[in-house]
């Protein structure tokens, strides 16, 4: 529902797409939907103030709207798109969240949730942290806080496929050194450093330490690289077969060799298909934790295989 919610675009629409919510199937295995319990009209009562975004504000006054909150490794890791356009509709620039990495969050927010709501993102910041990248330049938790320079740039590597990700959708992009009070100099230089030796756009974000004042320099850039023409394009074409697009999503997004899909799940993408949901986006459940589907491979694995268990529809 609130996977709903969020791809909504009005109260009508979220009712239209409740109705196609499929709740159980028959003996025969024909789905059961909400529409056929005659339900979608108390269910959306029940929601049409929660349809409503929630209008925040931070710590120096900006407006912002928190509204939804569908996790990116189990769901699309989107806020709503009512939340989006209203934003649209009141500033001159609107930063969204798609959070757990371009293998998820972003793919899911450029696949899914601008599929459906018809919207064309100017421009990406894609953020990265000294932390997360010694963690994959195989630094343990325990020693994350020690400087680390030779890790941090062998974590760059993942940090690299991100990058390509977001390229791969034809679209501007900055990377943001989100900076810490632990992160040294030295480990800041060699980012800067190894991202203007490839030739990636990068700032850094001083937003934990200075708030707004630390921002600045990355504002500007993104207001920048928002002018620059984009040539938005899905990672997949909709109507492809299910398999395809798994595919796709598996071996361009994720860097996968191969695609294992399980028979149990191939004889539901064969059943869905024939219940004429082949025409859906695909939402991926995978870890956060790796670009693989096993969270103790760290940095860019290659040569790896994804393992499809399962497949069911979110028909609504």
């Amino acid at each position: 529902i609130m996977a709903i919610l969020c791809l909504s675009n009005d109260l009508k629409d979220f009712e239209n797409k409740v109705k196609k919510c499929v709740v159980a199937y028959t003996y025969d295995n024909k789905p059961v939907t909400i529409e056929d319990l005659q339900i979608s009209g108390a269910l959306s009562v029940v929601m049409k103030d929660a349809l409503k975004p929630n209008l925040v504000q931070t710590l120096e006054h900006t407006p912002v709207f928190i509204h939804g909150g569908p996790f990116a490794n189990i769901a699309h890791g989107c806020n709503s798109i009512i939340a989006t356009k209203t934003a649209l509709k009141l500033a001159d620039y609107v930063v969204t969240e798609a959070g757990f990495g371009a293998d998820l969050g972003a793919e899911k927010f450029l696949d899914i949730k601008c599929r459906l709501g018809n919207l064309k993102p100017s421009a990406v910041v894609i953020v990265a942290t000294i932390r997360a990248l010694k963690m994959h330049g195989g630094v343990t938790q325990e020693n994350l806080n020690e400087e680390n320079v030779e890790a941090m740039l062998q974590g760059c590597q993942n940090l690299e496929k991100h990058i390509e990700n977001v390229k791969s959708f034809n679209l501007p992009y900055v990377v943001a050194i989100n900076k810490f009070s632990k992160d040294t100099k030295a480990e800041v230089y060699a980012l800067i450093n190894w991202c203007n030796e490839k030739g990636y756009p990068v700032e850094e974000a001083d937003g934990w330490a200075q708030g707004g004042k630390g921002m600045i320099n990355l504002a500007n850039k993104v207001v920048e690289i928002c002018e620059e023409e984009n040539n938005f394009k899905f990672n997949y074409d909709v109507n492809l077969s299910l398999e395809e697009k798994l595919d796709s999503i598996c071996k361009s997004i994720y860097g996968a060799k191969d695609v294992e899909i399980e028979d149990s799940a191939k004889e539901k993408i064969k059943r869905l298909e024939s219940l004429g949901y082949k025409n859906l986006p695909i939402c991926m459940a995978k870890t956060p934790l790796s670009l693989s589907d096993d969270p103790s491979i760290i940095g860019r694995p290659k040569d790896f295989t994804i393992h499809i268990k399962d497949v069911k529809v979110s028909a609504g």
